[in-house]
């Protein structure tokens, strides 16, 4: 039973997430869409670092179907929310998790574009995307983890988490 309330809320996740890339702003040539981020965080509390890769990788996967992302949504998110998802699953710290989800998509996700971009941009656009990508992700993800941060403390205020993140570290996921 809990697998299945697990996955249920996976898939409404990953529909957030897929439905909030339509609200989104563009930064330095990059389209970034903070409601990924909060979902990220979402999923390290709720579900662990598998659930929440796998709540990325499809959110990333259905945004591409459906032209409501590019390429680069694959490391951006999925980054993120490995790292934040380990960081709290290991610290048990909202801020340091908040931290790790800007940290996860902005840096590690920004550079591992790098890879995607030379494939798939062309042009001068390859060659820098090393760079060109990094700040774009953090702007997001930064954004995106800092409104995680109100929603948790709001949900928490309301009483809404309790219990729910301590079944997490009772778990071995």
């Amino acid at each position: 039973m809990k697998r299945s309330k697990n996955m249920a809320l996976a898939g409404v996740l990953c529909a957030l997430a897929v439905a909030g890339s339509l609200i989104s702003f563009p930064v330095l040539g990059s389209r970034c869409a903070p409601v990924q981020h909060i979902v990220n965080v979402l999923c390290a509390l709720l579900l662990g670092p598998w659930y929440g890769l796998g709540v990325a990788f499809g959110a990333s996967l259905l945004r591409n179907l459906l032209g409501l992302g590019s390429v680069l949504a694959f490391p951006g998110s999925m980054c993120g929310a490995l790292l934040c998802a380990l960081v709290y699953r290991h610290c048990r710290s909202v801020p340091l998790t908040l931290a790790a989800e800007a940290v996860g998509t902005g840096v590690v996700g920004g550079l591992c574009a790098y890879p995607l971009a030379l494939l798939f941009v062309h042009g001068d656009g390859a060659a820098v995307a090393c760079y060109a990508y990094v700040m774009p992700f953090l702007i997001s993800s930064g954004v995106g983890a800092a409104l995680a941060g109100v929603l948790v403390a709001a949900l928490r205020g309301a009483g809404v988490l309790d219990g729910k993140e301590s079944a997490l570290s009772r778990r071995k996921n």
